[in-house]
């Protein structure tokens, strides 16, 4: 619903019914600064209402057959896809940034949907011609994925296998079943909202739970328009429920509700340790995708322009703000000084601007604040002594329309001449900025890489197959690419290690997160 001319107004989704809230929550385009958007600011009753109407529906949902409820996801992918356009508009304006998939041309994505494997691949140009999150990029990537969500978990709970064995000495026979657990809450972040949605709701509701879904106060409008999906589809009432709103009102008290048995969230390091200490004492399950400070190890033998362009893209793809970015570039000395100045223009030609304007390379930082934050994090690194070779400035970019001056663009940094200890090298900033600092051998860049609380994703370039599989199993991450990035085959798992998450997501991984394991043992 509108108000006035151009303030779009959202509502809760509660029970098959959308519902008003007293309050609402300004929403800023990050491109223009300005509000365009109000949303729920949801209280605990709000809350409540969508668990109970979850539960209720629990029972209804479970009953239907794993086939019916497979052809059911099919046609919500269905139904995503013939509004595609409508979701790519909404998306590019309320991230107002971009992803990137794969890297050095194609990303494949396998799936089975109707019996029939299908790939879907996403091309994308090279450095210096890469769009930015412009519609175009919204049509081709962000929306194509989440579509992908419902038809990849829909093909995959069809395929899923127990165990099974036979004591012939005890003439027993045993096996295990799989049973929904119930009502899950599922926490979305803001830096690619819709993808992640449908990555969580998919195998929930594939495999018979019921959920009740908080998306970030940052980044509501799209699953908002997905509930109008999902009403449309005939979803039956309080499948899903979407209620908006605060980490510290809605979310908290979506997590410590007696009646939500699981948490899947993907957000900051600091507010699931927050999250888990909350729930700890109700045991409930609890799936935690984090950050992360991810490492690019660069040897002597990489094919060095290949590793040029990739790195850029997964440095300062999302501003940075995507938890697989590179911020940690380590070099082998031989071929430090050429990599830099190779990197160095591609960051000084990537470009931030509106997500309409064809030349630009990155959108928005997310808001006001986070544009501080990260600014704030180069001025301790000039401190600390610490050299920003290119990007950093306090005063918006000179290239931006006179309507984007108020906008939260930074440019893409490029920081040297730091330590390994210095918070830059430490901390996960979340912005389009990148260390790159040399090394001498693999012992000293794995111990170095390894030297962070975080372990999600890391990046090895070498043509040594030797060396890529030793790297891949001493760097402590949930993620190892080797000469390439973000190539994601959904049915492997993902997740982090240390500081970077709780659990694994993906086909098997996730089936096993939402649902009970049973054993059976029958004597015969």
């Amino acid at each position: 619903m509108a108000q006035g001319s151009d303030i779009l107004v959202l509502e809760n989704y509660i029970d098959g019914k959308f519902v008003s809230s007293k309050k609402y929550i300004d929403s800023f385009n990050p491109a223009t600064g300005k509000v365009y958007c109000k949303l729920p600011d949801s209280t605990n009753d709000e809350v409540d209402a969508a668990v109970q109407a979850a539960k209720r529906a629990f029972p209804i949902w479970t009953a239907w057959h794993v086939e019916q409820r497979s052809q059911f996801l099919l046609k919500l992918a269905d139904m995503i896809e013939a509004r595609l356009e409508e979701f790519a508009q909404a998306e590019s304006k309320d991230q107002g940034s971009l992803e990137v998939l794969g890297s050095s041309g194609i990303l494949n994505f396998y799936s089975f949907s109707d019996m029939t494997l299908r790939c879907f691949a996403v091309k994308f140009s090279y450095l210096l011609t890469f769009p930015g999150k412009t519609l175009a990029q919204a049509r081709s990537c962000d929306i194509p994925r989440a579509v992908l969500n419902f038809r990849f978990f829909a093909s995959a709970v069809l395929h899923y296998t127990m165990q099974c064995t036979q004591m012939e000495h005890l003439h027993c026979l045993n096996y295990s079943i799989r049973s929904p657990i119930g009502v899950a809450a599922l926490i979305i972040p803001w830096n690619i909202p819709l993808y992640l949605l449908t990555w969580k709701v998919a195998p929930a509701i594939a495999l018979g739970n019921t959920v009740v879904v908080k998306p970030s106060e940052l980044t509501s409008t799209t699953a908002w328009m997905l509930c109008k999906v999902f009403q449309e589809a005939g979803l039956p009432p309080g499948v899903v429920n979407v209620v908006m709103g605060r980490g510290v009102g809605a979310g908290a008290a979506l997590v410590s509700h007696p009646d939500v048995p699981l948490i899947s969230f993907t957000g900051s390091t600091a507010t699931a340790q927050e999250i888990s200490c909350n729930v700890a004492l109700l045991l409930k399950h609890m799936s935690l995708e984090l950050g992360g400070k991810n490492p690019a190890i660069v040897f002597d033998d990489a094919n060095l322009e290949e590793c040029v362009h990739t790195s850029i893209l997964s440095s300062f793809t999302n501003q940075g703000e995507l938890c697989l970015c590179t911020s940690r570039i380590f070099v082998q000395r031989g071929i430090f000084d050429k990599f830099l100045k190779a990197f160095v223009k591609g960051a000084q030609e990537w470009k931030p601007g509106p997500p309409d304007d064809p030349n630009s390379n990155m959108g928005a930082l997310i808001s006001k604040e986070h544009l501080s934050k990260v600014c704030g994090y180069v001025e301790r690194a000039r401190a600390e002594g610490a050299r920003v070779l290119c990007g950093y400035s306090v005063d918006p970019p000179p290239s931006l329309p006179e309507q984007n001056r108020g906008g939260y663009f930074m440019n893409a940094t490029v920081i040297i001449d730091v330590k390994d200890s210095s918070v830059m090298m430490q901390d996960d900033i979340f912005g389009p900025l990148t260390c790159v600092v040399p090394f001498d051998n693999e012992d000293e860049v794995v111990r170095r890489a390894n030297d962070v609380r975080y372990g999600l994703a890391s990046v090895v370039w070498s043509r040594d197959v030797n060396r890529v599989h030793r790297m891949a199993g001493l760097l402590q991450t949930g993620v190892v690419w080797t000469n390439c990035w973000l190539v994601r085959d959904l049915n492997l798992p993902f997740g982090g290690m240390k500081a970077s998450g709780l659990g694994r997501e993906g086909a098997k991984d996730s089936f096993e997160f939402f649902t009970e394991v049973k054993t059976v043992i029958v004597k015969h």
